[in-house]
């Protein structure tokens, strides 16, 4: 297609239109400055040099991941598999340099290698085996997040510290992450425009049968598209593992979508044949802007996954319009106009109106959905693990009428279970200079590098409900877990007259409040020799898997007489899974005391919770984070105490 000037256009006037037309010729790149503005004029904090360097470290791996799927869906394909393909080659390089004793160069290329054997089998279902990408990768997205699970056994294994440098700085300031996302973002730009099989993806996209039958060998030339995507899922998933210091083995949940995201809006086609690097690292820089400006302007974490929606459809509807109105304008125009002119005529109105659409949306949604400053002197950042737990929810409750009546402001932020997504919002509060920090980690280990980010920064930190390792905090404000696992445990054999068969459903691995309850509960039930531990495995917290895992275990153990589990969403799970049974042949015993499980306790289907004072912990949380940004000494650890509810005296909790 050509893209030079008219030549009664060109001359010294030509940089201006020159800009306009690279601007409406890319609505990606439109979009991604539209965003930029209006992030720096909602956000003072937004425009710093450490604010956009943490816009590049965050939007690295989804960058990465999406090189990656770039080569698929310029082939006309698509790549569920890469979050679980990341997640599984970290969890190799990490395993075979500690567990296994390998070398850390052979682990590396063991990792490597698990990536691109990972694409290959995907290309051969696809190629060889006649299965629709979408089903030969959703098949691989299973496969590699199980084996991910049977390696790791659930559990985050420590990264080895000569590949973690991946995830730090060089010179104390420039990401190493960063770097690593333009390198593979130049190779990619290189593969496609420079190389025989960059050619071969797109014509493979823009007509499968009629690359055949020019000559192109389509099976061969698929196999090496999904083994390259294989191999960007590698690199990224040990970014990073690197970024948090630990191999995940739930790493990069949903990232897939994240990384099609970025390559659709970057301009490339799902039909295929269109597509390029600069394009998908433009669309990757939009998530990563929008995540990162939302979190400084405190949008609520709900209403920021909407805003996100919205301006992602905005800018993929700006790119469609763009390429129909060119189309329409090349049509109409014939040899008279200048050959790929968009700006010109209706089309370029059309686009400058829609540009302007988006500029006020996004405008206009920040703007009205900003909680905004409590006027308070004090800035405070929370970071929950999740707010789809009733538990956290009361956390935030409680955290946010003692801000409220204390005039603090408190900016309140959901990690949705994702260690890095975690780390990012913490590094977003500590560039945006806020006088103290309260976190409630997806992953004790994993959040301590972004935590020691802010203690370099001079930010105390307050850990709520789990600790934090591997770095310090002001203070631990946490229930006593581990003696609230041995209450539990004491309360289950008592109703259970010292005898019987149970099962434990556990919560997310690698989260001290697992562990602790964990560990209580063990040591309780050992002074019971009658009542044996027949099955334990994991829900994550999780009132739906605590019913799918229960339903599983029934088959294998369907007389047991026990349950415990760590929280009271993984009970209710299970009592639904009990049906009948429950509170009649089988007794439910868990943890937290949230209002449903306290229901389910007066109703008798769950014999007891031992209930914590989530509402208390997060005032206690803000409380003593006020004390840290003043300087002034807080204790070491705040533990807040926990007590057995049973039917007998729920109604004092209720």
């Amino acid at each position: 297609m050509a893209t030079d000037t008219h030549p009664g256009k060109a001359g010294a006037g030509a940089a201006g239109p020159g800009l306009r037309r690279l601007l409406l010729d890319n609505g990606a790149l439109t979009a991604l400055i539209v965003l930029l503005v209006a992030m720096s004029l909602l956000s003072g904090d937004f425009l710093t040099t450490q604010n956009l360097l943490n816009v590049g470290v965050q939007a690295a791996v989804t960058a990465i991941l999406a090189f990656g799927v770039t080569f698929v869906i310029v082939s006309a394909g698509i790549d569920l598999s890469v979050g679980s393909v990341a997640a599984l080659s970290a969890t190799v390089l990490a395993w075979a340099a500690t567990s296994a004793g390998v070398s850390v160069v052979l682990a590396v290329l063991l990792a490597v290698a698990t990536g691109i054997a990972c694409g290959f089998v995907n290309g051969a279902l696809v190629a060889y085996g006649k299965l629709p990408s979408f089903i030969a990768t959703l098949a691989m997205l299973s496969i590699a997040r199980g084996l991910s699970l049977v390696i790791s056994q659930g559990s985050p294994i420590a990264f080895p510290d000569s590949v973690s440098v991946l995830g730090d700085t060089l010179g104390g300031w420039l990401p190493v992450p960063a770097l690593v996302m333009i390198a593979m973002g130049l190779i990619t730009a290189l593969v496609l425009a420079r190389t025989y099989l960059g050619r071969s993806m797109y014509a493979i996209g823009g007509n499968e049968e009629a690359a055949r039958l020019s000559g192109l060998r389509v099976k061969k030339q698929k196999l090496a598209i999904y083994a390259l995507s294989g191999l960007f899922a590698a690199v990224a998933g040990i970014v990073l593992a690197s970024r948090l210091t630990s191999a995940q083995p739930q790493a990069a949940q949903g990232y897939e979508l994240d990384a099609i995201a970025a390559v659709v809006i970057g301009g490339a086609s799902l039909a295929g044949g269109v597509g390029k690097a600069s394009g998908t690292l433009i669309g990757a820089l939009i998530l990563a802007v929008l995540r990162n400006g939302l979190n400084l302007m405190s949008v609520s974490a709900f209403w920021q996954q909407v805003v996100i929606g919205v301006v992602i459809a905005l800018a993929v509807l700006l790119d469609t319009l763009r390429r129909k109105a060119g189309s329409g304008a090349a049509a109409g125009a014939g040899s008279s106009a200048g050959p790929g002119s968009p700006g010109s005529g209706r089309g370029g109105a059309v686009k400058a109106g829609l540009a302007l659409v988006c500029v006020a949306a996004v405008i206009a949604a920040v703007t009205f959905f900003n909680s905004g400053s409590s006027g308070g002197n004090t800035r405070i950042g929370m970071s929950l693990s999740t707010l789809n737990n009733p538990f956290f929810v009361q956390m935030k409750a409680g955290a946010q009428a003692e801000a409220k009546a204390a005039g603090i402001d408190l900016t309140v932020t959901d990690a949705q279970n994702d260690a890095s997504q975690q780390a990012n919002q913490l590094q977003n509060f500590t560039s945006s200079g806020v006088d103290s920090i309260i976190v409630n980690p997806v992953d004790s280990d994993a959040v301590g590098p972004a935590v020691r980010g802010a203690d370099e920064a001079g930010i105390p930190v307050i850990a709520a409900d789990r600790g934090v390792n591997k770095a310090d905090t002001a203070t631990l404000v946490a229930s006593d877990n581990v003696a609230g696992g041995k209450l539990a445990a004491k309360a289950l054999a008592d109703k259970l007259g010292g005898k019987g068969s149970i099962v434990v459903l556990q919560g997310t691995a690698g989260t001290s409040a697992s562990r602790e309850r964990g560990a209580g509960f063990a040591a309780g039930i050992k002074a019971y020799p009658g009542i044996k531990v027949v099955a334990t495995q994991p829900a994550d917290f999780d009132r739906t898997k605590g019913l799918d895992v229960m339903t599983n275990l029934l088959q294998g153990h369907p007389g047991i007489t026990g349950v415990f589990a760590e929280n009271d969403e993984m009970a209710l799970g299970a009592v639904k899974a009990l049906g009948t049974k429950a509170g009649k042949s089988v007794s439910v015993v868990g943890f937290d005391g949230t209002p449903d499980g306290l229901k389910a306790v007066g109703t008798g289907t769950l014999y007891a919770s031992v209930a914590q004072q989530p509402k208390e912990l997060g005032r206690i949380a803000v409380r003593n984070a006020v004390r840290a940004a003043e300087d002034k000494k807080v204790a070491g650890t705040v533990k807040v105490p926990v007590k057995v509810v049973t039917r007998q005296n729920v109604a004092d909790f209720s």
